[in-house]
């Protein structure tokens, strides 16, 4: 019997990564539900072109296109339309997993949604566990969720870490960073970076607003974030260093003083394949890593004067309550503007400092209690924005 798929994010990039590893595997997966934003023509040409059962955009005007354009094809899709029709998808009976692919804090309540119908979820939204921490581990123990991760350095992690988790025989996990676009520039060059700059990533193949994180480090700081609550590891035992060729993707190192290192060409089919198919293993159509052009693996430690960013994830971890939520609200908003022209890039890190000072979070009981947080950082944020400028 196939394995039933829904896709959350589906016209982004790890979603359509995502379907790229299904596509190689037919006898083994069926795609049931896709979901986007507001993407609906790239949409439509996944639904002509996998024919789930369901489909979804949280934009109910471009819901309304995406049911037009498929009903004059012919196609038999369901849409169902805004953020409750997305989360519909997620809990679906008929699935059996959800991959959670969608970008920034919009995948917290559709991949909750799939933790509270037991699903097997690939998590690929950060931001989820980054927002709400806690409450969303509890949740996946309370349904019985089983959860795998799909970044690729929790991916790493999760590899090279005993089969039951975290034991009394790990020291520390290691997150490994490329150092983005802009490693080893002064803080005088990052005034000047612009954002057909910051979205070129030099090795990996991201959406835009991952690409920007990239080049801040705060893709590395909502990581750290993330590995804390996923491998139940407290801030000082989780470390961050450099390793611009981004063929080791993270590492574990134990009190005998072993590291074990998960490796392989920077391509993310690779660990989407393998939480797809865990314990198993199946293709990815990445290349395999050819070793004998390896000139280097270099290794460094993060510049958190030129990037504070990642200094910033730290601080709200160990400030604990809601504070890695306001954080990432007030990143989102900032590099939305930076993307949009509105703000420098070096002001990003100054937009969640002074947010982070302004809302420093608390606790909060409930998801409802912690999106209501979410908004005011954002409003903050903005009125920082406007502040701050170019």
């Amino acid at each position: 019997m196939k394995e039933r798929i829904t896709v959350l994010g589906a016209t982004g990039s790890i979603g359509c990564q995502t379907l790229e590893v299904l596509a190689l595997h037919p006898e083994r997966y069926e795609v049931v539900a896709l979901t986007a934003g507001h993407r609906w023509r790239e949409l439509a040409e996944q639904c002509l072109r996998w024919r789930p059962r369901y489909a979804a955009l949280a934009d109910e005007q471009a819901a309304g296109e995406l049911r037009n354009h498929l009903k004059a094809a012919g196609s038999d899709t369901e849409v169902l339309a805004g953020h409750q029709g997305v989360c519909a998808l997620a809990g679906l009976d008929d699935v059996d997993t959800v991959v959670a692919a969608i970008v920034g804090a919009a995948g917290v309540r559709p991949t909750l949604a799939a933790v509270g119908a037991g699903k097997k979820i690939l998590l690929a939204n950060k931001e989820t566990l980054v927002v709400t921490g806690a409450l969303f581990m509890e949740a996946v123990k309370r349904h019985g969720a089983t959860l795998l991760p799909v970044d690729s350095e929790h991916n790493a992690i999760f590899q090279c870490l005993p089969r039951g988790g975290v034991d009394q025989g790990v020291r520390r996990v290691l997150l490994t960073a490329s150092g983005g676009p802009f490693l080893g520039w002064s803080a005088e060059q990052l005034a000047s970076v612009t954002p057909e700059q910051a979205v070129r990533h030099p090795n990996w193949d991201m959406g835009p607003k991952i690409s920007v994180d990239s080049a801040t480090l705060m893709n590395k700081g909502l990581e750290f974030i993330e590995a804390c609550w996923l491998f139940d590891m407290p801030p000082e035992r989780v470390d961050v260093v450099i390793h611009p060729q981004s063929v080791v993707h993270s590492m574990v190192e134990y009190l005998d003083g072993s590291v074990l290192a998960q490796m392989g060409t920077p391509d993310m089919r690779t660990p989407i394949a393998c939480a797809l198919a865990w314990p198993q293993r199946i293709a990815s159509g990445a290349p395999s890593l050819d070793f004998t052009t390896l000139a280097e693996l270099r290794f460094l430690p993060p510049d958190e004067q030129a990037f504070p960013c990642l200094a910033l994830a730290r601080q709200a971890m160990q400030a604990g309550g809601a504070a890695t939520a306001v954080l990432n609200a007030a990143n989102e908003v900032a590099v939305a503007a930076f993307l949009d022209g509105g703000l420098g890039f070096q002001h990003i890190g100054s937009v969640v400092a002074n947010t982070l000072e302004a809302l420093p979070g608390g606790c909060c009981d409930d998801v409802d209690e912690v999106m209501d947080l979410d908004a005011r950082a954002r409003e903050l944020a903005r009125q920082q924005v406007q502040a701050l400028g170019r």
